[in-house]
């Protein structure tokens, strides 16, 4: 699965579909008449995309990955935006300075809880609200079922609770960390639920969805994760797997 082009091209469609439209308006008008926004782990520009139709026209983006290859294709989507190779381990190397928003997706479950809270005491700091979309919340069922399901699941959330290289990724309890940790910060925050729903019309991206799934889970010693993979593309049905969108916007009492 991994990060490259081809998943983050096949994922798009099914994240733009499962993001909770409400909380991305909020965080639109939270951006402000003259958007300036920060998108940590830009990949090819995904977040951009989903929100250039809903933000005012002369938004500025500041495009930041460690991948030099994923920003140069996001960079090609709007000429003007500013990219940044950066390793997001060093959060005070952002350039912060004019930012009204940052925005993240499918980030947070990959990073370390004490991340997430020196970020939510960065902006904090700055005044600056975070939305951060399609974090992994640990649900992933088939409709109809088979045998090795229930493992495999339970296989890649431990998988999803390792060492990304940070230390100890949040995984699926990513959502409700990072609400509480930027509630601690001062922030007001909201969160909703927005679950990829993968049928037949995304069979290519269910193919490698499934693969990746029994990959992670193999590494936590699920026996025949191969053959439960085989099966399960085989076998098809309706795919969800959990997601949460959270909003966190800097408090009017801390404001005032």
């Amino acid at each position: 699965m991994g990060f490259s082009p081809e998943w983050l091209s096949l994922r798009e469609p099914v994240d733009r579909q499962a993001r909770d439209d409400a909380l991305m308006q909020r965080a639109v008008r939270a951006a402000g008449p003259r958007p300036v926004i920060m998108d940590l782990g830009c990949g090819t520009g995904s977040t951009l995309r989903a929100m250039s139709g809903h933000i005012p026209a002369g938004a500025q983006w500041h495009l930041v990955d460690n991948d030099p290859a994923l920003l140069a294709i996001a960079r090609d989507q709007v000429r003007d935006a500013r990219t940044h190779v950066l390793d997001l381990g060093q959060l005070s190397a952002l350039p912060l300075d004019g930012v009204t928003l940052v925005t993240a997706s499918a980030l947070l479950d990959l990073m370390p809880a004490p991340w997430v809270r020196d970020l939510a005491r960065l902006l904090a700091d700055r005044g600056i609200g975070f939305y951060a979309a399609l974090s992994y919340d640990g649900v992933m069922t088939w409709d109809p079922t088979l045998p090795g399901d229930a493992e495999a699941r339970s296989a890649f959330n431990r998988h999803q609770r390792g060492d990304k290289g940070l230390g100890p990724a949040l995984g699926p309890d990513a959502g409700s960390f990072a609400r509480s940790a930027f509630a601690e910060a001062g922030f007001d925050t909201a969160i909703a639920d927005s679950p990829w729903k993968i049928g037949a019309e995304h069979a290519r991206m269910h193919e490698q969805l499934v693969q990746g799934i029994a990959g992670a889970a193999g590494e936590q010693g699920m026996e025949r994760a191969d053959d439960w993979a085989r099966d399960r593309i085989a076998q098809g049905g309706l795919c969800t797997i959990g997601h949460q969108d959270l909003l966190a916007l800097p408090s009017q009492d801390r404001k005032d």
